[in-house]
């Protein structure tokens, strides 16, 4: 194992490591306005919801650890308090990623990577019209982690009002994953898209209590052949089997071996095939 202190190497190599490992990331794709009505948009992917009563989403812009300068998000959160955090699909995905160039101050990055301007609502700074959705927020507070290259700037916003995009809901009127086709970040140049491809479900344990693996039989809890994520599952009942519950499926599993074996001889299509079917199948009894 690769055993790594943070202070004993260069901060761009952890920040590799760090970013590599805590992955795939939501990305926060802020647009905000300086003093002037300068439009700005920049996305982040140390970002995520905190609370939902009051809504509060946090993003941090780091300082940059070349020159450790702050960025512009940054610059306007602090000074006008106001700002739109928007969800980032694979639509637009690399028009996201052409928006986090460094352009110099003043410039809209909403022009530059060709996105619409939507007016918001109760906030001055402009939605991106193509987002899924956007949380329109006040800046509650700015928590700066320190003052070096690489250092943090937790931005704490509470959401004033969010919009949604139609399409995005099932017929149970819930956001469906599939129609929203979320992009996330990863390490480096990495992402990821949140698709039927590697979406899946497990059940929360909300309105049950699982056993747990301390309480599988011996055999099964040190088995060579079963996954930790198997014997999570398996240690997901709020009780073991009864011996009728064995019983019974047991008595199901040879009446399936049965029927595999006597249909094996029918599929054989030879003269003496059906009577060997059925004298599987009424030796079963």
């Amino acid at each position: 194992m690769k055993t790594v202190y943070p202070q004993e190497i260069p901060t761009a190599e952890f920040h590799g490591l760090l970013l590599g490992t805590i992955a795939p990331r939501p990305i926060a794709f802020v647009s905000t306005i300086d003093q002037n009505g300068n439009v700005n948009l920049s996305p982040y992917s140390f970002f995520n919801a905190f609370s939902v009563n009051p809504p509060v989403l946090i993003f941090s812009p780091a300082r940059r650890v070349r020159d450790n300068t702050i960025k512009h998000t940054l610059e306007n959160a602090q000074k006008t308090r106001e700002l739109v955090v928007n969800i980032v699909n694979h639509d637009m995905v690399e028009q996201m990623s052409l928006a986090s160039t460094e352009y110099d101050k003043g410039v809209n990055e909403f022009i530059k990577a060709g996105l619409t301007e939507a007016s918001s609502e109760k906030v001055k700074p402009p939605r991106v019209a193509e987002s899924p959705a956007s949380f329109e927020c006040k800046v509650r507070e700015v928590v700066e982690l320190g003052n070096h290259g690489g250092a943090g700037n937790l931005v704490i916003c509470e959401v004033l009002v969010a919009h949604f995009q139609d399409h995005i809901f099932n017929e149970n009127d819930q956001i469906d994953p599939l129609k929203l086709d979320l992009v996330a970040r990863a390490g480096g140049n990495w992402y990821c898209r949140v698709n039927e491809h590697n979406l899946f479900e497990i059940e929360k344990p909300v309105r049950t209590k699982g056993i747990g693996i301390d309480q599988l039989p011996h055999s099964i809890r040190e088995s060579n052949i079963l996954t930790g994520n198997n014997l999570a599952q398996l240690a997901n009942i709020e009780k073991l089997p009864t011996l009728e519950d064995l019983i019974e499926i047991k008595l199901e599993n040879l009446e399936m071996e049965v029927h595999q074996q006597a249909q094996f001889y029918l599929n054989q299509r030879q003269t003496d095939s059906v009577q060997k079917a059925w004298k599987v199948l009424l030796n079963s009894f």
